[in-house]
C-alpha cells in the first residue's frame, strides 16, 4: 500500500486537531467583551441571594450522598431480577435475599457508626 492510501486519514487527523482551536477562537470572536451587571450578580432559584454564596458544607452532606448513591445504584441491581423472577427460580430467591441481606448489613453499619444523623 502506498503513502497515498494514508492521506484521508491524515487530513481527519489535521481536521480534528484544528476543530477545538478554529471552535475556541470563534467563540472568543463573537461573545460580547463586558456582561451586564445583572448578569454577573448571584441567583439563587430567582430569589434574591443573602450572605455569602460560597459558604461551606459539612462533610456529612457529602456522606449522606456518597450513601444514597450507593444504595440507589444496589437498588438498580433489583430490576432485572424482579422482570426474570419466574426464570430463575429459587436459585435466584436465595442469590437475592443474600444481596438484600448484605445490603441490609451495609446500612445497619452506617446508621450504627452515625453516617445518618445530622450534627
Amino acid at each position: 500500500m502506498t503513502s497515498v492510501g494514508y492521506l484521508p486519514i491524515l487530513i481527519f487527523i489535521l481536521i480534528a486537531l484544528a476543530f477545538p482551536f478554529i471552535a475556541f477562537f470563534l467563540a472568543w470572536f463573537i461573545r460580547p467583551n463586558r456582561p451586564e451587571a445583572v448578569k454577573l450578580e448571584r441567583y439563587e432559584c430567582g430569589i434574591e441571594s443573602s450572605g455569602e454564596v460560597w459558604g461551606r458544607y459539612s462533610v456529612q452532606y457529602y456522606v449522606i450522598a456518597v450513601l444514597f448513591l450507593i444504595f440507589d445504584v444496589e437498588t438498580v441491581f433489583l430490576f432485572p431480577w424482579a422482570v426474570r423472577y419466574d426464570a430463575l427460580g429459587l436459585f435466584g430467591l436465595i442469590e437475592m435475599g443474600i444481596f438484600i441481606l448484605i445490603l441490609v448489613v451495609a446500612y445497619a453499619y452506617a446508621w450504627k457508626k452515625g453516617a445518618l444523623e445530622w450534627a
